[in-house]
C-alpha cells in the first residue's frame, strides 16, 4: 500500500514530463515508421526499453530519496539536535533547508520549555511530598498520645481530638493526592478486595468526623470480592464520608448505607453510598466532578473546597471503576461505584493443603 502511494505520488509530481515523454514517444514511433518501415518493429522496442528505463530509474531513485528523507525526519523529530537536522538538510531538497532550519529551531525551544516544566511540576511535586511528610509527623504523635494517654482526658476532649487529627489528615490527603494527580497508577496494587469489609475499615477512620456529626452507619447486601486498589478505594471512600459529613442537614438524625449489589447475569458489581443531607440541585449535577465546584449548598463543619469529588473521579479513573451520582434536595446524595468486570483465579485449599500452608507459615 505505501508503495503504490510512492508510485502515485511520484505519477502526480512528474505529470508533466511522463506526458511530453509519452508525446515523444509518439512522434519518434511516428518518424521510424515514416523513415524506416523496414526497420520499424527493432526501432519501436528500442525506444519501449529506453522509455522504461527513463521511467523506473528515476522512480527507483525517487523511492529511495524519499526512504532517506522518512528516517532523517523521524530521527530529527524524536531528537531535534545539530547531528539530526545536518542530516535531515542533506537528504532534503536544498529549497526545504530554509524550513527545516526554522522547524528545529522551534522544536528546540519547545523542547527546552517542556523540560523547564517538567522539572518545575518535579520540584513541586517533591515539596509537596517533604511538607505531607512534615505534617504527618505531628499527626502520628498526635495519635500516639490520644492513644497512650486516652485515661487521663476527658471523654470531650478526646473526642474532639480525635475530630481534629482526623479532618487534619484528610486535608493532608487531598493534598497529597492532588499533587500525584496523572502519576497515581505507578504505585497502584491491584488485588482482591471485599467491599463491605474495605467500607468497614473506612468508617473506622473516620469514626470521629461520623460520631462528631452524629451519624448512623448502615450497611447492606452481599460482600463481594473485586480487583482493585485498596489504597486507592479507600481514598474515594474516605471523601466520600467527608463529603457526607460537611453536608449533613442540622436538627435531623444523619444517616449513611453502604449498598452493595451483584447482578449474576452482567456481572456487574456495584457499591451505591448514600446519605440524607442537604442534596444537589438539578442545575449542579452535571458539575459535582469539575474541580473547584461548590454549588450553592451550605457546608455543616466547613466551607467546601471543591476538591473532594474532583479527586474521587480522578482516582476512580485510575482504578477503572465508573461512578454516577443522584441527587435531591433535601432527601439526599447517592454515588454509585461500578467496578470493572475481571475474571481472576480464585484457588480453593482443601485440608491437606491448608495444613501445609499454615505448617509453612510457621516455619
Amino acid at each position: 500500500m505505501r508503495k503504490l502511494r510512492t508510485l502515485l505520488t511520484y505519477i502526480s509530481s512528474n505529470r508533466i514530463w511522463l506526458v511530453t515523454l509519452a508525446c515523444l514517444e509518439l512522434f519518434f514511433v511516428f518518424l521510424a515508421w515514416f523513415a524506416y518501415p523496414e526497420n520499424f518493429l527493432s526501432l519501436v522496442g528500442l525506444m519501449i526499453f529506453v522509455s522504461l528505463a527513463a521511467l523506473i530509474l528515476p522512480l527507483v531513485i525517487s523511492i529511495y530519496k524519499r526512504k532517506k528523507i522518512d528516517i532523517a525526519f523521524r530521527c530529527f523529530l524524536l531528537e531535534p539536535d545539530d547531528t539530526n537536522e545536518y542530516l535531515l538538510c542533506e537528504s532534503a531538497p536544498a529549497s526545504m533547508r530554509p524550513y527545516i532550519h526554522e522547524l528545529a529551531h522551534h522544536l528546540r525551544m519547545q523542547e527546552g520549555y517542556v523540560n523547564e516544566q517538567q522539572l518545575k511540576v518535579a520540584n513541586y511535586e517533591s515539596y509537596i511530598e517533604n511538607w505531607v511528610h512534615e505534617i504527618k509527623k505531628p499527626l502520628s504523635l498526635m495519635t500516639l498520645l490520644l492513644d497512650n494517654r486516652k485515661v487521663e482526658m476527658s471523654p470531650l476532649v478526646h473526642t474532639r481530638m480525635l475530630y481534629v487529627r482526623d479532618h487534619v489528615r484528610q486535608n493532608v490527603e487531598q493534598i497529597l493526592y492532588f499533587s500525584r494527580l496523572g502519576a497515581a497508577h505507578k504505585d497502584c496494587y491491584f488485588e482482591p478486595i471485599l467491599i463491605l469489609e474495605t467500607c468497614r475499615e473506612a468508617v473506622e477512620d473516620n469514626l470521629s468526623l461520623l460520631e462528631e456529626a452524629q451519624f448512623s452507619v448502615t450497611y447492606s447486601g452481599n460482600d463481594c470480592n473485586v480487583i482493585s486498589n485498596k489504597k486507592g478505594f479507600m481514598f474515594i471512600l474516605g471523601q466520600i464520608i467527608s463529603n457526607s459529613v460537611k453536608y449533613a442537614v442540622k436538627d435531623t438524625a444523619p444517616a449513611i448505607q453502604f449498598s452493595v449489589t451483584d447482578n449474576p447475569e452482567s456481572g456487574q458489581i456495584t457499591l451505591s453510598v448514600s446519605d440524607n443531607g442537604t442534596g444537589i440541585p438539578a442545575s449542579d449535577l452535571p458539575f459535582v466532578f469539575d474541580k473547584g465546584f461548590t454549588g450553592d449548598a451550605g457546608s455543616f463543619l466547613s466551607r467546601s473546597t471543591g476538591m473532594g469529588l474532583y479527586l474521587v473521579q480522578k482516582m476512580a479513573k485510575d482504578l477503572a471503576i465508573d461512578l454516577q451520582i443522584t441527587s435531591q434536595l433535601s432527601c439526599g446524595t447517592t454515588i454509585i461505584l461500578m467496578f470493572p468486570k475481571v475474571q481472576y483465579p480464585v484457588r480453593r485449599f482443601d485440608d491437606a493443603t491448608a495444613d501445609s500452608y499454615a505448617n509453612t507459615k510457621e516455619k
